[in-house]
């Protein structure tokens, strides 16, 4: 069992928990990612590893909302206990080196960027951070993404905070501004990440891209996070979930990930209406 040592409620729909795991958070690295079951009867999910605190043992995991076991694990509180919290799995990302790099967040994928960003930056790189959200409600993270990069750049759908717009415009504006990048890292929604990829393709800048398709055992052997990637199939959970974005075949990853939409609604819904009953 894991205990919640700490929860924060980011948003509405997104929370924050640090999490007890002292064998994972002494050898987890930014980019790597943890399955959890919230209860012995739960499905197993996969989280990426939103920070980590070697001295303390902690792992930090930042979810969203959007299913009967996200909806569940939200419903726990400081001093609860997870049943499994297995990792930390994955290839970390590969960033030693880099000396100039646009780092860039989507909604939730935000907090995945984050510990990229902070590892940059701690390693001396200089780092530009764009994060974009729908408006102002949604926005996380805000000043730990200030520490962790050179110049921060906030954009909203709406306009409501920041500037408005997509994160391509802001980055498109800062290639021509002049900055060289090293490398672009992409991580958040996939039509995002495509875009993004695409953009930088024109500028031949290399980027890379963070996917998390549905997965379930976090080895490979299920092959439910499959991608297509320069033409050959890779395995989200022991090939990423870094990988080169001007060869990802994004289609057919957004096509792949609605498969089940319907499906998490449907036990959201019912997880739901139980909760209500009195």
């Amino acid at each position: 069992m894991y205990k919640i040592v700490k929860k924060r409620v980011l948003n509405p729909t997104v929370v924050l928990m640090d999490i007890a795991a002292p064998a994972i958070a002494k050898k987890a690295e930014p980019g790597q990612f943890i399955i959890l079951r919230v209860d012995e009867e739960g499905e197993r999910i996969p989280l990426t590893i939103a920070d980590f605190n070697r001295e303390n043992g902690t792992v930090t995991i930042i979810f969203q909302i959007v299913g009967k076991t996200t909806q569940a694990l939200s419903e726990l509180e400081e001093g609860e206990f997870i049943c499994d919290f297995v990792g930390p799995l994955g290839v970390a990302s590969h960033v030693e080196g880099l000396k100039k790099v646009a780092v860039i967040g989507g909604g939730v994928g935000s907090a995945i960027a984050y510990p990229v960003a902070k590892k940059l930056h701690n390693l001396g790189a200089k780092v530009d951070v764009i994060v974009g959200f729908r408006n102002k409600d949604l926005l996380i993270l805000e000043e730990e993404f200030k520490a962790a990069s050179d110049r921060l750049f906030i954009m909203t759908d709406d306009g409501s905070y920041g500037e408005k717009g997509l994160v391509t415009a802001a980055l498109e504006k800062l290639i021509k501004e002049g900055n060289e990048y090293d490398e672009v890292i992409a991580i958040g929604p996939l039509v995002m990440m495509k875009f993004v990829a695409q953009l930088t393709k024109q500028y031949g800048i290399k980027t890379v891209v963070s996917m998390n398709p549905i997965m379930i055992d976090g080895t490979g052997m299920c092959g439910g996070c499959r991608l297509t990637v320069g033409g050959k199939v890779k395995f989200a959970c022991v090939d990423g979930p870094d990988f080169d974005g001007h060869e990802v075949d994004f289609d057919e990853a957004i096509s792949r990930s609605s498969m089940y939409k319907d499906f998490e609604k449907h036990a959201l819904e019912h997880h739901c209406n139980l909760m209500e009953v009195k």
